[in-house]
């Protein structure tokens, strides 16, 4: 009954009242941060050294021993922020907590912010979410996996696979021998080429994986690195889609395209792997909702600083 309990916490999530008890003001959100990048105590980047004085009002650390500076924010994705750290974790929270996503416009009236300033906040989050999700293990055992594109069709065009304005992507579900889902990679690729999917395949699934997908020839690459391959000629329409070997690969890819056409009007193609690693991010995290802002958070204070110029060329 214990473990229950725990488990409809964790998927309840945090609520508003809770997150502003715990983050809402910039003294706690200071605080937090801290010990979300120096945890263990406080050292010198420079010389190693521990001791350290903070110069009140400034979130500054001057090492006692060589005299080093280093902010709280720098090096990290607040790096230069002019925005209070409130603001930061109010983009965080309601960012982690949304199933679908937020889009900038939403996203600047719960902050106060101007769209402009959402939008980049939304863009360096969803950067951590990226950078936390390529650092996690290969996918393995059984996998299922599958094609899609993320665009609109446009009038009098050509559709389907290579119709133009669409950008390709590969959806990847691992699941457990109970054939339950457990983790999710979204990869934006060229195209559907034996190349391209034999590239993807050694970086993201490990060998010995039994790989399940459709009849499409490019598939047969995932052999090369060192998997199993089980293609199954699934044909197309609704009752593919609810074909049970492809039952989680479809509940993603449907899930994603939902969230897309409720949320955003258009995604860039050069921001789309973004957008994919957000909702991977949220989905292998979907148990453990009550966490979300500090983990969130947590991968913001370990990623490379992205500034305006770094997010706009995707």
């Amino acid at each position: 009954m214990g473990a229950e309990r725990g488990v409809r916490r964790r998927v309840r999530g945090l609520s508003e009242p809770e997150f502003r008890a715990r983050f809402g003001t910039e003294e706690a959100c200071r605080a937090a941060l801290f010990q979300l990048r120096w945890g263990k105590g406080w050292i010198c980047p420079a010389c190693g050294h521990g001791g350290h004085a903070e110069l009140k009002g400034r979130a500054v650390y001057q090492c006692n021993r060589c005299k080093r500076q280093v902010g709280l924010t720098a090096g990290t994705v607040f790096h230069w922020t002019k925005l209070p750290l409130t603001t930061w974790f109010l983009a965080i929270y309601h960012l982690s907590q949304s199933k679908g996503g937020m889009s900038s416009i939403e996203l600047s009236r719960r902050l106060g912010t101007r769209q402009p300033t959402a939008w980049l906040i939304k863009h360096k989050l969803m950067a951590a979410m990226q950078a936390r999700e390529a650092e996690k293990p290969k996918l393995g055992g059984r996998v299922e996996v599958d094609d899609a594109y993320l665009g609109g069709e446009r009038s009098g065009g050509k559709r389907g696979r290579g119709a133009a304005g669409k950008t390709p992507f590969v959806a990847a579900v691992e699941t457990t021998a109970e054939r339950k889902p457990r983790r999710l990679k979204l990869t934006v690729v060229k195209g559907f080429r034996k190349k391209e999917i034999e590239r993807l395949a050694k970086r993201d699934l490990a060998a010995g994986s039994n790989v399940v997908t459709d009849g499409l020839a490019c598939w047969r690459a995932v052999r090369e690195a060192g998997c199993d391959h089980f293609p199954m000629v699934a044909g197309s329409g609704p009752k593919a889609a609810r074909w049970v070997p492809f039952t989680w690969v479809n509940t993603a890819l449907g899930n994603i395209k939902t969230a897309l056409a409720g949320t955003y009007h258009h995604i860039s193609p050069k921001h789309a792997q973004r957008y994919l690693a957000s909702f991977a991010w949220r989905f292998n995290r979907r148990y453990q909702l009550d966490t979300l802002t500090e983990r969130l958070a947590y991968a913001c204070a370990r990623t490379a600083p992205h500034p305006y110029r770094v997010i706009v060329t995707g």
